[in-house]
Formats: structure tokens, C-alpha cells, sequence
């Protein structure tokens, strides 16, 4: 049993059980105690209270003749003897019971416990005897009469000991549901509405402890990859150019094979350092998304600075939407580099012929922008996947470095957005979705 829950509320229910039994064996002992004495005090009253009887057996008229109150005989054993011990009276009940002492006694006779109480009289002795199993029958009874209301509020109780365990645990639901709520990236202290118990005080404290830490570690490796990425643009620009003027001048040889492939590896390295500055942009603390922009404007400017790459492939590259300008809340260096990074990946996996289309339509949630491309797609079982930092699907080509959809996943989080892949149906190609970018009404 690993749920505290659970262990809550079977431990709370057994020792309230336990308890009840624990109460019910008390109450049934001082129940039985108050019986012992009620029947003692009836023992004796009958005893003081049997007629008088004349010599022959019969019942003598007189202040001796008593009237018992309707006490059912058959739970009593009557016996009188007179003065020389001469048995003289027994009723219907009485069994052939030795004669005791005077006084209260315990005694087993005929396989019966019996409480007897023997009197001496001037004139006779008299011994009156009860099973004492009427008085046990009496006193559980009694003691069942005490205890069957509270069996009656048992579903109360029960409903009770689930609530105070639901409210009790509530700070650790509150816990849990904010740290599975919270974005994988998110480093922020968790912080709740409500005051925090003590019980669970230190167990958060360790926890912001920790995200303060990997925050830290974070921030400094996002700062060595900036770093690092723009100290290599220069080095890495001035190779090409050199590498450039060294075809130009013949320096490399006859050979154009080897220069072509030491500017394309060459391309590949320029391409991840600026998409690791993209990817340090994209983790970057403070980004300010308020800012009013025209979401349309900047498709056709992205579009524009790809045209030239498409009409080198005989590439269709459109943009479709709405005239005029769409508005949205946004952060322009980011969603240029989610346009940048969708519009270059269906690029490089579009064949030469095919066609790109960049869509953007109005929607009662927002804006939505979708990038459409005839490529070979994505196997399903690898959609999940390719926004996973440097991961380059098994049917992947050109020179990626599998950062520009992380980059876009990135981007599109920090807008609100939504970043949605999947191949396009009845025929080849991927639809890139982001939806829904905040609009604005003008």
C-alpha cells in the first residue's frame, strides 16, 4: 500500500473500529454490572415478598400475600423451608437445588450457572435463585441499545475520516499538480495561493532549493552557447571567404570536388553555430511578448528572403492568407526565427519541383500560421520526436542539425502557442502547425 491516502484512511478506520469494539466491551461490562445489581435487588425483594402459606401449601390470606407485579415466575427458582428444615413451598421452576448458606452465591447446578440468595426469617428460610443467563441476555441488550446509534452514524464517520484525510492531503495535491502542470524548461520557485504546512514546508523549500540550482546551471550553459556560437561566427565567416577566393584563384587544384565538399561541411558548421545563437535566443529569460506586430508582414519578408533558394530548386514557394495586415502579440526576433527555421526545414525537405506554402488564416482562437510542403514527411512514430533537441529523424536529408523545430517548439511555447506536426493525408508532405498566436483587433 504506497498511497498515503489510503494508509490514512485504513489505519484511522481500524482504530476507529477497534475502538468501538474496545467501547462496546466496557459498555457491555458496565451494562452487565448494573444488570447484576438490578437482579440482585429483585432477588431480594421476592424474597422478602413471598407469601405466606398455611400448612397444607396453600397461599394464607393476609399482609403476608404479596403481589410480585407480573414477574415471570419461570425465570426464578422459589424455595422455603420451615423453621426444622422442612422443605414447605417451591414453584413451578424450582429444581431440586440443595439448600445454601444466606447470602449471594454463585453456584453451577444441572449444567446452569444460577445466582442464589439465600434469607433467613424467623419463622422459615428462603432461597431464591436466577440463570445468569438472563442476566447476560439483559446486559447485552442493554448494551446493544447503547451502541446501535453510533453504528447508525458509521457511514457518517466514515465520510467524515475521508474528508479530513482529502483536506489533509490537499497541500501535496496542490504540490503535485503544480510541478505535472509545469513545463519541462520551467525553472521558476514554485509558489501557492494558500499558506503551506509546516509538515511539507522543508519538502517545497528543497525543491525550489533544487530549480534555483538547475536554473543557474542552466543559465550558464545558455550563456557558454551564446558565447561560444558567436565567437565562432567570425573565425567560421572568414574560412568561407577565404576558402571562396581560394576556388576563384584555382589554389585548390583542378579538382572541385574536394572544394565543394569542404564548403558544404563548411555551410553545415556556419548553419548550427547561427541556429545554436537562435536556440540561446529562444532560452532566453526575458522575452517581451507584447509587442503589437504585424504577423502577416513578417511572413512576406521571410518569404522573400527564401524565394531566391526556392527558384534555385524550381521550388513553389507561396504565401496564402487574408489581405491585409494581421496583428498579433509577439516578440518579432522570435517569431522570426520560428518562421526562418519552418520555412528552411520544408525547404531542405522538399524536392526540387515541389512546392512550400506558408498559410495564414484568422481564427476565433487566434491566429494560426502553417507551413505546408510535398517532402516524404515523417514516419507517425517519429512525430513526437523531432522537436527533441539535435534529433534527426532516420529517413532525414541535407545538412541539419536537428535544432530548427526545437527552435520552433521553443518559440511558439513562450508566445502560447502550439506547435503541431503531421503528414499530409491521401499524399506526401508535412503540415507544420502553430496555433494560436494571440490577435489583435484593430
Amino acid at each position: 500500500m504506497n498511497s498515503i491516502r489510503w494508509r490514512l484512511i485504513v489505519w484511522l478506520l481500524t482504530g476507529l473500529i477497534l475502538l468501538a469494539l474496545v467501547a462496546g466491551y466496557f459498555l457491555y461490562r458496565t451494562a452487565r454490572n448494573e444488570a447484576a445489581e438490578l437482579f440482585d435487588y429483585e432477588l431480594r425483594t421476592v424474597a422478602l415478598s413471598l407469601p405466606v402459606t398455611s400448612e397444607d401449601g396453600t397461599q394464607a390470606e393476609g399482609p403476608g400475600k404479596a403481589d410480585w407485579g407480573g414477574l415471570a415466575e419461570d425465570r426464578l427458582v422459589i424455595q422455603r423451608w420451615e423453621g426444622n428444615n422442612i422443605p414447605q413451598y417451591h414453584n413451578d421452576a424450582a429444581l431440586s437445588m440443595p439448600r445454601l448458606t444466606p447470602g449471594f452465591h454463585d453456584k453451577e447446578w444441572d449444567e446452569t450457572h444460577w445466582r442464589v440468595y439465600g434469607m433467613q426469617l424467623p419463622d422459615r428460610y428462603v432461597q431464591v435463585a436466577q440463570p445468569i443467563a438472563v442476566r447476560d441476555s439483559l446486559a447485552v441488550g442493554m448494551a446493544l441499545r447503547i451502541i446501535a446509534p453510533l453504528w447508525v452514524l458509521v457511514p457518517a464517520i466514515v465520510m467524515f475520516v475521508l474528508w479530513v484525510v482529502s483536506k489533509g492531503l490537499q497541500p501535496i495535491s496542490a504540490i503535485s499538480r503544480s510541478v505535472a502542470q509545469r513545463s519541462y524548461e520551467s525553472l521558476t520557485p514554485l509558489s501557492f495561493d494558500q499558506p503551506i504546512p509546516s509538515e511539507i514546508s522543508s519538502l517545497v523549500n528543497s525543491l525550489n532549493d533544487l530549480l534555483q540550482r538547475l536554473d543557474q546551471a542552466a543559465s550558464a550553459q545558455r550563456v557558454f552557447v551564446a558565447n561560444a556560437a558567436h565567437e565562432l561566427r567570425s573565425p567560421l565567416a572568414a574560412l568561407k571567404l577565404q576558402l571562396q577566393h581560394a576556388r576563384q584563384q584555382g589554389a585548390l587544384g583542378g579538382d572541385s570536388t574536394i572544394a565543394g565538399k569542404l564548403e558544404g561541411r563548411l555551410n553545415r558548421l556556419i548553419h548550427l553555430v547561427q541556429q545554436l545563437l537562435d536556440l540561446a535566443r529562444a532560452d532566453a529569460d526575458q522575452v517581451d511578448i507584447t509587442n503589437v506586430i504585424d504577423i502577416r508582414s513578417l511572413a512576406e519578408h521571410v518569404v522573400g528572403d527564401y524565394s531566391f533558394t526556392a527558384e534555385s530548386r524550381e521550388i513553389d514557394l507561396g504565401l496564402v492568407g487574408p489581405e491585409g495586415p494581421l496583428f498579433v502579440h509577439g516578440d518579432n526576433t522570435g517569431l522570426t526565427m520560428l518562421m526562418v527555421n519552418l520555412v528552411d526545414n520544408a525547404l531542405r525537405h522538399t524536392p526540387n519541383g515541389g512546392a512550400v506554402d506558408v498559410r495564414l488564416s484568422n481564427e476565433p482562437n487566434g491566429i494560426a500560421l502553417e507551413v505546408i510542403d510535398n517532402g516524404q514527411g515523417i514516419p507517425p512514430e517519429e512525430l513526437e520526436k523531432v522537436t527533441t533537441r539535435f534529433y534527426r529523424g532516420t529517413d532525414a536529408v541535407g545538412q541539419g542539425s536537428g535544432l530548427g523545430l526545437s527552435i520552433v517548439s521553443r518559440v511558439a511555447e513562450r508566445h502560447h502557442a502550439r506547435l503541431t506536426l503531421g503528414n499530409r493525408p491521401g499524399e506526401a508532405g508535412l503540415i507544420a502547425r502553430v496555433a494560436y498566436l494571440r490577435s489583435v483587433k484593430r
